[in-house]
């Protein structure tokens, strides 16, 4: 029996055509593998963005709760670990730098083996001293030094650090195609920004745009004229396209090694990503849309009739520690608040939960049960009351706390661990991802019949509903206290 995850970091569902058949983006190689799999519709994100994301994975828990992002904790009982101890060997083939950055600790060392591929975004890969030229030219968004160092290494296409991950995926299937189990995850940075590609692929879609570049959007209200947002989503599409390209040589190896026999393969991401919806680009500073939130899930499971079907109960990446562990016939640990996906695929049961939780640490918290959408706002500017809960206090590219050391305590604070953690004062002014401030206000969409979220729901009646279904969704997660002072949810409410 084997595993594979292939994760493609900011993977806009509504633009694949499994999902859309009207799509103009061209992912061929997606869609022959959507025909080998079950097909989810109602699969959302949990802990945002992308670190966090790839916590919730590993560990099957919801964590942007108690911490933003961050490496893994000494307490989480993650995949690899368990499979390890089952003597299942895992590997990971990546280009997702910011395992190797401060915040990302501990995730690749889990596995048996890891492999790394440099290059992508600001990853410290080639080293120059000065500046580039390219700096110079006219740009919109953002141009950042040590990404124009590392695509001046990309001489052909094979150069690009996702080509170069699929291939070493292959690469290892072959080497590895007659072992009795594995797991591997195989994650390709792309589609994620910078949007940059060889110009063929841009080329498909009838790119003339000749204004300033405009290929890393900052995260932010649009600013840019029409043209320039329209030359940004074809770059993504162009992206896009690539690594599907890439994603077919690993299907084809694949097919040559009979490996669909005795594999389960899940294919999703970990976020989606603004391309001037709601008069944005980017993420993390803004409401969780659905271009954020909702996201594309397949599913392959070997010698069952999953091909082709739909599966419409709600689903989440905490999902996929306990699936892989179920699969392989290992006990999911007691920690995990994810549910395994195989009884929906054998018909075995019709729904695992009754809504998905998911946000950003210190930002809005959201709700669905697929109907609706509750976008549940701080109700303080300053987002106070608000903790980290950790024993690694790094995040993103610095470390938790070190402006207010006297505020830092340490204790047994959280329900499912007694390993003692600190208790990190988290406001504003401390956090790497700012909500914007441009009135954002809790909002209930009814998505069944406004997808698109352009008209908020005004009835009181049903926002008092969904905030009683947010608070039970709270709670069963465990959410510390002060969470719910900071959302404006008093003990009446609860």
């Amino acid at each position: 029996m084997k595993a594979i995850v292939i994760l493609m970091d900011t993977l806009n569902r509504q633009l694949l055509e499994m999902y859309d058949p009207a799509s103009w983006v061209r992912t061929p190689n997606l869609s022959r593998l959507a025909e080998k799999c079950a097909v989810f519709d109602q699969h959302w994100s949990g802990s945002l963005p992308c670190m966090p994301a790839r916590r919730d994975m590993f560990t099957g828990r919801l964590g942007f709760l108690e911490r933003g992002w961050g490496g893994l904790e000494p307490f989480d009982v993650t995949l690899p670990q368990v499979l390890k101890r089952h003597r299942i060997f895992s590997h990971i083939v990546t280009d997702h730098y910011h395992y190797f950055k401060t915040g990302g600790e501990n995730y690749c060392q889990a596995f048996s083996s890891w492999d790394l591929h440099r290059g992508q975004e600001s990853d410290p890969w080639v080293s120059r001293v000065g500046d580039p030229a390219s700096l110079q030219e006219p740009h919109y968004g953002r141009v950042e030094p040590q990404y124009e160092k590392n695509r001046a290494a990309f001489r052909r296409e094979e150069d690009y650090p996702g080509p170069r991950t699929m291939s070493a995926a292959c690469r290892w299937l072959e080497d590895n195609k007659e072992a009795e189990s594995f797991f591997l995850m195989v994650e390709a940075f792309d589609p994620h920004e910078p949007f940059d590609c060889p110009q063929h692929y841009l080329a498909m879609y009838g790119d003339g745009y000749t204004g300033p570049r405009m290929e890393w959007p900052k995260y932010s209200r649009v600013s840019e004229p029409p043209e320039a947002i329209e030359h940004l989503r074809k770059r993504y599409a162009a992206n896009l396209t690539m690594i599907d390209h890439w994603l077919g040589k690993l299907l084809d190896t694949m097919d040559q090694n009979g490996l669909w026999d005795d594999t389960l393969l899940i294919m999703t991401t970990d976020h989606g990503f603004l391309l001037g919806e709601h008069d944005w680009t980017g993420k993390n500073v803004m409401h969780v849309y659905n271009e954020i939130a909702h996201l594309p899930l397949m599913v392959h499971v070997p010698g069952t009739a999953v091909a082709g079907t739909r599966i419409s109960a709600i689903t989440q990446n905490i999902d996929i520690m306990p699936t892989i562990l179920d699969y392989f016939g290992i006990e999911i640990p007691p920690e995990v608040r994810g549910k395994s996906w195989l009884p929906l695929l054998d018909g075995t049961a019709r729904t695992l939960r009754d809504c998905a939780l998911y946000g950003m640490f210190g930002m809005t918290v959201n709700i669905t049960d697929g109907a609706y959408t509750y976008l549940r706002a701080p109700v303080r500017e300053d987002n106070v009351p608000c903790y980290a809960y950790t024993a690694m206090p790094t995040t993103f590219g610095s470390f938790l706390g070190a402006s207010v050391p006297e505020q830092i305590e340490t204790g047994r604070f959280l329900s499912y661990t007694a390993f003692p953690v600190y208790r990190i004062p988290v406001s504003q002014a401390g956090s790497p991802f700012k909500i914007a401030q441009h009135g954002q206000r809790s909002l209930l969409y009814h998505i069944e019949a406004d997808y698109r979220q352009a008209a908020p729901v005004e009835d009181e009646e049903r926002i008092r509903s969904y905030t009683e279904l947010l608070i039970r969704a709270m709670e069963l997660e465990q959410a510390p206290e002060e969470q719910y002072e900071r959302l404006g949810l008093k003990p009446d409410n609860r």
